[in-house]
């Protein structure tokens, strides 16, 4: 079957948003407000073959890591219509380069899951098999799978890694605080398993479809440790199954058998390790009805049970229910509340004083829909906000809170974006130009000829900012979903909101490309601005620690302008420049160990500060060289990153006269007194080692055999340097030193610097409202691919010789060694390192992240 032109992708039918929510025991509810944004951002499908050899697996599943990779299943049918199951791994910002795997599962995989880092996943069939793939060298497109478990022929209906105990709340009304300890707080949540001191055990937990629970652990010895158990001793069938964690380290299983008739069991699992064994134990909970099956009116029209999640991981006081026909779906949201149980009066009166009531857990329905469309897919917010008002009252509430939407998919193609708590519409997105009457009820309305293009698998980013589905014909849709859930924003109040997610980020580490997707050219500068303002109200020890991050976050924050490339080639130039100078000084040890407390690069850095004598010479004498003494084959390895050092240094300076032009590559650093210290610094460690082994010196192009190169940058940076230093008063250059600065030029050749990687992803380039069309396994050509600023050190010409970016070595036009490339900033590096003697500091710094923290991915020997 043909997919639908993409024209009709995302076209708003005229009516308003279907009432889908209704209170327990109430009238239904109506949407709340206007429908919200949600549009598509782009679409990826497989290249069309005579015979469809990419089909969608039955049943299709789908996962999105925290590091914005997700992956999903095809089957691959071959001229003997045997399948092969296949694992589709993609970053979100380049989703045609797929990663596609041979799983090796025998039969259709069930489940998908990526572990709490994002760079782990488990895949389980309908045979009782799982498997563990991890990263091969770290690269996000070669994966491989070394351990697993088995329950043979016991196909897996439910899996999930076991919860390593770390939990950060999100307090969105606290949005405005000044300090991230308010705005995000550790919640005191226990692992499900801890070794010796505490530390979590890693492992999974999986359900089978004939009742039974097994859980992997895996030792730290590489072995892993598998226990099976039945969830109670009545086994019976389970269809659907999902698993959620306490705060006191158990587990929360809830099974449904697929009939609605019958009641949702929930039971307890306890995970423990006795005599090197894994043990588990299991305990019955209270269960459940569900609403629409005692309603008379109701009780035959909806007999299967077709979903079955808990909002999220962390919660199990709250289920989602979804029931079914083959026509209509009706959605029932649960909470588990501790009720007092009534006693009577005669019991009452002889009870001793004092006497706490006797309580019990109960589940409570909280909300439930009127009869919908029939309900193809369900996706869970992973955000984890934290509810300080009562349930249903945050529901009627119209600020912001991403985290309480969940998204319905329907086989009429639609989309809706619903709260989680009370089910009211909160955006809705219509795959399909064809509109319906609002009133018109569900089960009235006439089956198409064939069936409408669907999502059979859905899954919501971990900002609840996008959407990924994957629909009948394997076509993988990402979808925008608007930060106010279906409230307009003034500009104001919408950067507050991106503000709000992308200072979670840094806190937690998470990749935050979705948030990128709603930041529009207008809104970086101001977005860049109020972010560094946030930063500097923290405490000096988690700027620290957040101080390559959030360099990270603001070149990726003004890639999406024209206006901010140049500042983009500052930021990447400030991340290797921290690189370098910590990498440089922890080669530095003292000479003796019982020295005093600071170490000689702290001691370095001191000195420098202090005195500020122009001379290299006079600021060397007063450091111990004994600490600067190094290995002669480490000293030549260096040699490529000190000369980056000095060529930096002299670009710099020459730059200097032309600091009232248009903005420069190179300009922000000319009044930042810190990254000019550091330089300084640098400038001297040069100095020292080059007095061991000259060949490690910065090699300069000069007019005079008899200059003394390095005396003469020094000076000058030194006088830069104090204009702008954090311990005296700024001031401008003098005209003396700008001038000194003009004749650089005439006295040493000015190298040619390449500033910006060259970045070929997706963001910077996706048009609201326009989304792109993409192909699996096809690089696209898209607008804005060349530079829109011509300025020095951006223009690229066609062939122009590569370079290693991290070690500064040149590749030439056409590189032959491996190479690997962030998926982010498009920095370029060799797979494996040419040199033996290589600074395993400097080497080991970026193995498995790019210094700007993306995820490296392997690129072809033929790379453009």
């Amino acid at each position: 079957m043909a997919a639908p032109e993409l024209g009709r992708w995302g076209e708003y039918g005229p009516r308003p948003p279907a009432r889908l929510g209704a209170r327990a025991g109430q009238e239904p509810a109506t949407a709340l407000g206007a429908v919200g944004t949600m549009d598509l951002a782009y679409v990826c499908e497989w290249e069309r073959w005579p015979k469809s050899t990419h089909c969608p697996s039955v049943p299709l599943a789908c996962a999105w890591s925290c590091r914005n990779l997700i992956a999903f299943t095809t089957d691959l049918r071959n001229d003997d219509q045997d399948l092969t199951r296949m694992i589709h791994i993609l970053d979100t910002e380049h989703p045609w380069d797929v990663h596609s795997i041979n799983s090796g599962h025998s039969e259709a995989i069930t489940c998908l899951e990526w572990d709490q880092s994002g760079s782990r996943l488990l895949s389980a069939d309908a045979d009782g098999q799982i498997k563990c793939w991890s990263m091969v060298d770290h690269l996000a497109n070669s994966w491989e799978s070394r351990v697993g478990s088995l329950v043979e022929g016991d196909p897996i209906v439910a899996l999930s890694w076991l919860h390593n105990g770390v939990k950060l709340a999100l307090h969105v009304e606290k949005s405005g605080a000044s300090s991230f300890s308010e705005k995000f707080s550790r919640v005191k949540f226990s692992p499900s398993l801890t070794l010796f001191g505490g530390k979590p055990m890693e492992g999974w937990i999986a359900v089978t479809v004939s009742g039974l629970v097994t859980v992997s652990l895996l030792k730290p010895s590489g072995q892993v440790l598998t226990s099976t158990e039945s969830l109670c001793r009545l086994r019976g069938r389970v269809a659907l199954a999902d698993i959620a964690f306490t705060g006191g380290g158990n587990i929360v299983v809830a099974t449904a058998d697929g009939s609605s008739a019958l009641p949702v069991q929930f039971y307890k699992v306890c995970v423990s390790v006795v005599s090197e064994k894994c043990r588990i134990d299991t305990e019955i909970l209270p269960s459940l009805f569900m609403r629409c099956t005692t309603d008379p009116h109701r009780k035959d029209r909806f007999p299967a049970i077709t979903h079955l999640k808990f909002l999220a991981r962390d919660m199990s006081e709250q289920v989602l229910l979804c029931a079914s026909s083959q026509t209509s779906s009706l959605v029932e949201c649960w909470s588990l509340r501790k009720e007092g149980l009534p006693v009577n009066n005669i019991f009452q009166q002889i009870a001793p004083v004092g006497d706490k009531q006797p309580m019990i857990l109960k589940w409570r329905i909280l909300s439930a829909t009127n009869d919908l469309d029939r309900v193809s897919a369900v996706a869970l917010p992973k955000l984890p906000i934290s509810l300080t008002n009562t349930d249903l009252k945050v529901a009627s509430d119209t600020q912001f809170y991403p985290g309480l939407g969940l998204a319905l998919a329907f086989h009429d193609g639609s989309v809706h974006i619903v709260h989680r708590l009370s089910l009211q519409t909160m955006a809705v997105f219509y795959s399909s130009a064809t509109a319906r009457s609002v009133d018109e009820p569900a089960i009235k309305r006439s089956r198409a000829t064939s069936p409408a293009v669907h999502f059979k698998a859905m899954q919501l980013s971990w900002t609840s900012l996008a959407l990924v589905g994957i629909d009948n014909h394997g076509k993988l849709s990402m979808l925008r979903i608007s930060p106010s859930m279906g409230h307009a924003l003034e500009l104001g109040l919408a950067l507050r909101h991106l503000l709000f997610l992308l200072e979670y980020c840094m806190v937690t580490g998470y990749d935050w490309w979705d948030i990128l997707l709603h930041v529009q050219p207008g809104m970086v500068q101001s977005l860049v601005e109020r972010l560094h303002e946030e930063y500097t109200r923290q405490k000096a020890a988690l700027q620290q620690v957040l101080s390559t991050r959030i360099l990270a976050m603001k070149a990726s924050l003004c890639r999406l302008s024209p206006c901010t490339v140049t500042r983009v080639c500052d930021y990447h130039t400030k991340l290797f420049l921290v690189a370098i100078s910590s990498t440089l000084k922890s080669l530095l040890c003292p000479h003796f160990l019982n020295t005093p407390d600071k170490s000689p690069g702290d001691r370095l850095a001191e000195i420098c500060s202090k005195i500020t004598d122009v001379d290299i010479d006079k600021v060397m004498i007063n450091l111990k060289t004994e600490e600067f003494v190094l290995d002669m084959n480490t000293l030549q390895a260096l040699q490529q990153l000190l000369q980056w050092v000095g060529d930096f240094v002299l670009y710099l300076l020459a730059s200097l006269p032309n600091q009232g032009a248009p903005l420069r590559p190179g300009h922000s650093f000319l009044r930042d007194g810190t990254s000019l210290g550091m330089l300084r610094e640098l400038m001297v460690v040069i100095r020292i080692w080059g007095l061991l082994k000259p060949s490690c010196l910065p090699v300069y192009t000069a007019t005079s055999d008899s200059q003394d190169s390095m005396s003469l940058l020094f000076r000058l940076l030194t006088k830069l340097w104090i204009c702008c230093r954090e311990e005296g008063p700024a001031s401008e250059p003098d005209e003396a030193l700008v001038d000194e600065c003009c004749l650089l030029p005439s006295q040493l050749l000015v190298p040619t610097l390449d500033w910006l990687p060259v970045s070929d992803g997706l963001v910077s380039r996706l048009q609201p409202k326009q989304p792109v069309r993409l192909q699996f396994g096809k690089a696209p050509v898209l607008p804005g691919s060349t530079p829109t600023m011509q300025l020095d050190g951006l223009a690229r010409i066609p062939g122009q010789p590569k370079i290693d970016h991290l070690r500064r070595l040149h590749l030439g036009a056409y590189p032959t060694e491996e190479c690997k490339a962030c998926a982010r900033c498009g920095c370029v590096t060799m797979l494996k390192s040419p040199n033996k003697t290589a600074v395993k500091q400097w080497e080991q710094r970026w193995t498995k992240n790019c210094l700007c923290g993306g995820l490296w991915r392997r690129m072809p020997l033929s790379y453009s």
